[in-house]
Parts: structure tokens; C-alpha cells; sequence
């Protein structure tokens, strides 16, 4: 039995294209779209199809799926630094398929304080979810980090991976991130989250 995994659905809604957030969200779309177009051997970086498709077929029949990510200082220059926002997106889940995406810019026009003044804290990341929740849908899942948890996360092929998807991935993403939640090194929020952490 053949098994066609789809992630995206037939028609994805890209809200806000014209965000500056947008230049993060791109090469993560294209990667979702390698994915999706090729078999199940192939491998980006550790992600395969079908532990996306299963990741996104636990989750309830509508919800939304948010990452947020910050450029941050060293911890004793953090209290006088900037900490521009890189990444901040929402997706639209609707029975296992990514069916929109948008910024965190396009929740602005509903009440969301501009992306310049999001700063990296619990204040911030429970008003993002509050917004989400009334613009778009039911939080699932927030992750929001910093740079390079975020990279090492995302990028992690494990001993056996490869880019090009030539070699067997050996690396379980959500354990990765289970483990940096622990750490400290992220921020694990939504009614899976909680779920999860029983």
C-alpha cells in the first residue's frame, strides 16, 4: 500500500507576503514544498514527509501552529540590547493540512502591538497566542527561542542525514526540542504543549 502524504493543502493562503518576516518564512516554505514534491527517502535537514505529516495529523482538526524566534544578546548585555524579532509565523492546520500562513505583522490590524516592539518574554508570547487565538484559530503549539536554538534545532541532521536526502535521517525533531524546552533554551506554549507535559 502506497501511503501520499500531503502537509500543505491543496490551496495554502499566504497572508502579508509583503512583511519583512517574510524573508525568514520563504526558504522554510520552499523546504515544506521540496518536501512535499518528493518521495518519502528524501530528507531536508533531518525533516522528513511523513514525521511532518504525523506531527500535523495528532494535532485537533483546527488549530494554529506559531514559532517565534529572536535575535538575542549575551546574558549580561540583555538588558540594554535589542532583541529584534526574526521569525514570527502562524499556520492555519485544518484536518492535518497547513491550509495558511502569515506573520506575526498581519495580527497587527487586530490588536497585536507592532513586530518591533515584541520583545522576547512570557508577556509577549501569551499576548501573541491571545491574538492567534481570536484572529486566526486555537493555539496547538508555540514555540518561541532564540537564533541559534532555533538553527541547531531546525538544521540537526543527526549522524546518518543529509541536505540532499541521499542518506536514512536519524534524528527525532520533537525530542530535540523536548529536550532544548528542558534546557531552557525555548519556550513550549499551546493546548498540545500541555498536553504533552502530563
Amino acid at each position: 500500500m502506497i501511503v501520499e502524504y500531503i502537509v500543505l493543502a491543496e490551496e495554502v493562503l499566504v497572508c502579508d507576503a509583503d512583511s519583512a518576516l517574510w524573508a525568514v518564512v520563504r526558504p522554510l516554505l520552499d523546504a515544506a514544498l521540496r518536501l512535499e514534491q518528493n518521495d518519502e527517502t528524501y530528507s531536508w535537514h533531518g525533516w522528513r514527509k511523513s514525521q511532518v505529516n504525523a506531527f500535523l495529523q495528532r494535532l485537533p482538526s483546527r488549530c494554529s501552529v506559531i514559532a517565534g524566534m529572536w535575535e538575542t544578546g549575551g546574558e549580561a548585555e540583555a538588558a540594554f540590547v535589542y532583541e529584534p524579532l526574526i521569525l514570527g509565523v502562524v499556520c492555519e492546520v485544518m484536518n492535518g493540512q497547513v491550509c495558511s500562513i502569515r506573520t506575526f505583522e498581519a495580527l497587527t490590524a487586530g490588536g497585536l502591538k507592532p513586530v518591533q516592539q515584541l520583545e522576547p518574554g512570557i508577556d509577549d508570547a501569551l499576548e501573541i497566542m491571545r491574538q492567534v487565538k481570536m484572529q486566526v484559530a486555537p493555539v496547538a503549539w508555540a514555540l518561541f527561542t532564540d537564533r541559534v536554538t532555533w538553527n541547531e534545532w531546525l538544521l540537526s541532521e543527526g549522524d546518518d542525514a543529509s541536505s540532499n536526502g541521499s542518506k536514512e535521517a536519524g534524528i527525532d525533531k520533537g525530542e530535540l526540542l523536548a529536550v532544548f524546552a528542558h534546557q531552557g533554551r525555548c519556550v513550549l506554549l499551546g493546548s498540545q504543549a500541555a498536553h504533552h507535559h502530563r
